[in-house]
């Protein structure tokens, strides 16, 4: 039987505590990993966890779970796909970082594998595989981990949120039938909404900003019946390099439902001259970018409630 090993590695500007603690918290995985739209714990016990992914691959969105071990003295996270897809009979592999200085440190990604009945040709085919794939993500962790750990500034999270007289169920199905936005939300102009796999959506809408101009995304959206729907933007516009969200629909003691819309981006500011003139700066652009989602959020949010108090 021929097993495979083999390492990858990247230099990152970033503390090595601060990159061992953003890669353990799953929840940093939309903002430092591409293709990551959404992680969830299933199990966790001690440094031991069981995690369930979402992610998009060659444009298409897919799932899977992992389990992992943390060593936070070792600066080192284990990690194996329970179910493998062929050809890959199973797969499993290491992240260890290691510190180089105050603010620098070297990141190692460490792969072992083997193929399905041994088949050379198949573990040639994973061999491309695994080398093509962190070749590209190391770069792009690289940069999501120097972001974190360096431009808090560019980061803006916030939360906007309603109480409604109604039901859970309806204010879900409200934003879970995105394909009917156009109808029911004035700022919404264009849309298109596919949903191969039951719960894994991607929308695609043009929406009209406070300014009257129209801005095109993509966003990969994982909904859970009928409290939760979360979202990963895969085309921004250029004010933003990264776009997450999160729709909440809470029922409270007393019967009355929190319907919340959460947002966290990180500002481009390479752009922000370009999209809103020569003497804007990051406090503009933070103002602008709130101002411009929440009142969306808002006016979908407001849609959303009398949606549901018209149904109670």
């Amino acid at each position: 039987m021929t097993v495979r090993e083999v390492e990858h590695g990247i230099t990152v500007q970033a503390p090595a505590a601060e990159v061992y603690r953003l890669l353990a918290e799953v929840e940093n995985w939309p903002r430092l990993f591409p293709p990551s739209v959404y992680v969830e714990y299933l199990e966790q016990e001690g440094d031991r966890e069981r995690i369930r992914i979402w992610a998009t691959a060659n444009g298409e969105a897919k799932n899977w779970t992992s389990r992992r071990d943390l060593d936070p003295r070792g600066l080192r996270i284990t990690f194996s796909q329970e179910v493998s897809a062929p050809p890959v009979a199973e797969m499993s592999g290491t992240w260890i970082v290691e510190p180089l200085g105050e603010r620098e440190s070297r990141l190692r990604l460490l792969h072992t594998y083997r193929a399905v009945d041994d088949d050379p040709q198949s573990l040639e085919w994973i061999d491309q595989a695994v080398d093509r794939n962190s070749s590209q993500e190391l770069p792009g962790v690289k940069n999501g981990l120097e972001q974190a750990t360096r431009n808090e500034e560019l980061t803006l999270s916030f939360v906007d949120s309603v109480e409604v007289q109604g039901s859970a169920k309806d204010l879900y199905d409200f934003v879970n039938e995105a394909d009917r936005w156009k109808e029911r939300l004035p700022h919404v102009s264009e849309v298109t909404l596919t949903e191969d796999t039951p719960g894994l959506q991607t929308l695609r809408m043009d929406t009209k900003a406070v300014d009257g101009s129209t801005h095109t995304t993509e966003s990969v959206r994982v909904c859970f019946p009928h409290h939760r729907i979360v979202y990963k933007q895969t085309t921004l516009p250029a004010l933003m390099s990264l776009h997450t969200g999160r729709w909440d629909f809470h029922t409270g003691d007393d019967g009355t439902v929190t319907a919340s819309s959460q947002h966290t981006v990180v500002i481009a500011a390479e752009n922000i001259t370009a999209v809103l003139g020569a003497d804007a700066g990051v406090p503009e652009a933070r103002k602008f970018l709130r101002d411009a989602l929440g009142a969306n959020s808002r006016a979908t949010l407001g849609h959303a409630k009398r949606f549901a108090e018209e149904r109670r």
